[in-house]
């Protein structure tokens, strides 16, 4: 009932101990109004002076007074308290996923990132601000009220305690059920939520396919099972409120039905039994409602998990060391993505001043390897060196100062030019963009469609893909790296930006540490060292006329893509 996880992520623990005591006055005046209510009978029975009734009316008159001021204060700390824990949770979310930089979230993609993130915390503040301070309130008040009734009559005292306990143990009962369903619950939502965002994404795709009314069906099967398990979800809320109501209830009864054979036995006063009938029920209400707010304690636990999986992430291994030298050296580096198949096995690879390129077919590790001199994957044996030194032990801000990366996917942010530039350098000068774009030979189309302030929508999709890959190109420029990382950066564009590109990259290679993953070959003729890697290992090393002297796997695809490309050429000028 008590997660202990989510209840250390809580840092403002004293909103829930404040929200307690109010709770615990609230009901002792409350117990004090009802007793006040049965004098005032007795004193009625009795015939007593209008006088007489002066102070329980006035009790009874400034207990509800206090009572709403007390109500009201109580609400005002749920909210503070439910706001500060959304403000905390999202800071340490947000904090999180600054900390773990490049790395892989593992199964956590965007879309579920995003849900649990804003809608997941959402849930998550009732849990903090409702159930927390009811399931703390709900154990101190009948121990309380077992203390004042004992003193009255100590069966009727011992029946209602005895019957209190039921009411959790319907809710554990219920509890592993509950967690299995609110899991499966946000599992579907957020399996929904993927798919939505998915299909969202690739709606031009599935329209030029004529997949779209597919995509709609699948879509529509997923709400319906998003549908159902949320039917089954209520159905066990109801399931459990009818329990819990049933326990409490019937305790309250059998309380009641033992003061009142107090009174028919002549051991208990009828005003003493009429005190302890109305306060019968305030032995369950705590509990009660404590059930009541534990179903929704149970989604936002559930989310709750989520955020606690995230928060607690290993994060990268980074050290304090500033980065000396620009040489990197990859040494007996093994790796796997799920510790079944190695992706790499044994690689051995120096990158220094100069172009060095790593070609092979797809799957062969190439990318893998970027993401290893990055620092986005660890190794499981072996080491990478920078500048002599092991890249755990940099700084990765000082690291990241000096390394550049530019991908296939690059993105551009949904912003001005001006502010995609100002990303990569604050306090870059407009002249200084404009070189950046001359170089990359884009100044021409930037001035014609608006200048700097011309806005790139969300994935570059208002330009061509060689014009993004170059204004990515651009935006790296800006800022002098001393080593560059280029992975398949010329793919998937036309001939006219990848020479640009080119130009570009042979020009850094002058006096920088540039590493080039390309798939094609002519891009990499000029490198000063060329690794082929074939199923993560390097079978082939050197310059281009070397490989292609010896006649190895680099010579075969080499020759294969010419041919290639000159039956496309011939087949065009057709």
């Amino acid at each position: 009932m008590l997660d202990k996880e989510l209840f250390k992520l809580l840092e403002n623990k004293k909103g829930i101990v404040f929200a307690v005591i109010i709770s615990v006055l609230s009901m002792l005046i409350n117990i004090g109004i009802t007793a006040c209510i049965c004098v005032a009978i007795y004193f009625a029975y009795n015939k007593a002076s209008f006088v007489d009734f002066i102070p329980l009316f006035s009790g009874i008159f400034l207990g509800i007074i206090i009572r709403m001021i007390l109500s009201v204060l109580n609400g005002r700390i749920k909210d503070n308290l439910g706001a500060k824990v959304k403000k905390d949770l999202r800071g340490k979310t947000y904090k999180k996923i600054v900390d773990l930089g490049v790395n892989s979230l593992d199964d956590m993609n965007v879309a579920g990132l995003t849900q649990v993130s804003l809608e997941g915390i959402e849930q998550l503040d009732l849990y903090y601000s409702n159930y927390l301070p009811q399931f703390f309130y709900s154990m101190i008040a009948p121990v309380l009220l077992f203390i004042v009734c004992v003193f009255l009559d100590w069966r009727t005292a011992l029946v209602l305690l005895a019957c209190v306990p039921l009411i959790p143990v319907s809710i554990v009962a219920v509890s592993k059920y509950a967690k299995k369903i609110f899991a499966k619950y946000w599992g579907k939502y957020i399996t929904m939520g993927d798919s939505f965002l998915d299909s969202i994404q690739g709606m031009k795709e599935l329209k030029i396919f004529k997949m779209d009314e597919v995509y709609n069906e699948r879509m529509n099967q997923k709400a319906e099972e998003f549908r159902k398990i949320t039917m089954k979800v209520l159905v066990m809320q109801l399931a459990s409120t009818t329990i819990m109501d049933i326990v409490a209830f019937g305790g309250a009864g059998a309380g009641i039905a033992i003061a009142i054979w107090g009174v028919a036995a002549k051991n208990l006063s009828p005003f003493v039994a009429l005190f302890l009938i109305l306060i019968a029920v305030e032995f369950f209400l705590p509990l009660r409602s404590l059930g009541s707010a534990f179903h929704v304690a149970m989604n936002g636990a559930s989310a709750g998990k989520k955020i606690y999986k995230l928060l607690n992430t290993p994060l990268p291994v980074w050290g304090k060391e500033k980065v000396q030298g620009t040489k990197i050296e990859l040494e007996d580096i093994s790796f796997s993505y799920d510790k079944s198949r190695d992706i790499l096995k044994d690689i051995n690879m120096t990158f220094d001043k100069g172009m060095t390129a790593i070609v092979g077919e797809s799957g062969s590790g190439k990318s893998t390897i970027a993401g290893l001199l990055t620092g986005a994957l660890k190794p499981y044996k072996g080491s990478v060196k920078v500048g002599g030194k092991e890249l755990s032990s940099l700084d990765r801000s000082d690291y990241y100062e000096n390394l550049c990366v530019v991908n296939y996917n690059t993105y551009i942010f949904n912003e001005s030019v001006y502010d995609n530039f100002l990303l990569a350098c604050p306090n870059a000068s407009e002249d200084m963009m404009w070189q950046a774009l001359e170089k990359v030979n884009l100044d021409k189309f930037i001035r014609q469609n608006g200048g700097l302030d011309k806005i790139v929508n969300e994935e570059g999709d208002n330009i061509s893909g060689g014009q993004k890959q170059r204004l990515a190109l651009a935006v790296n420029l800006l800022k002098d790296k001393s080593i560059y990382i280029f992975d398949e950066a010329t793919s998937n564009i036309d001939i006219e930006s990848e020479a640009v590109i080119m130009k570009n990259i042979l020009e850094l290679a002058k006096d920088k540490t540039v590493i080039i993953i390309s798939h094609r070959l002519a891009n990499v003729k000029d490198a000063d060292n060329i690794y082929y890697i074939s199923d993560g290992t390097i079978i082939e090393q050197g310059k281009h006329d070397y490989l292609m002297e010896k006649g190895g796997e680099y010579q075969k695809l080499c020759i294969t893509q010419k041919r290639l490309e000159q039956g496309y050429l011939e087949e065009a000028a057709v």
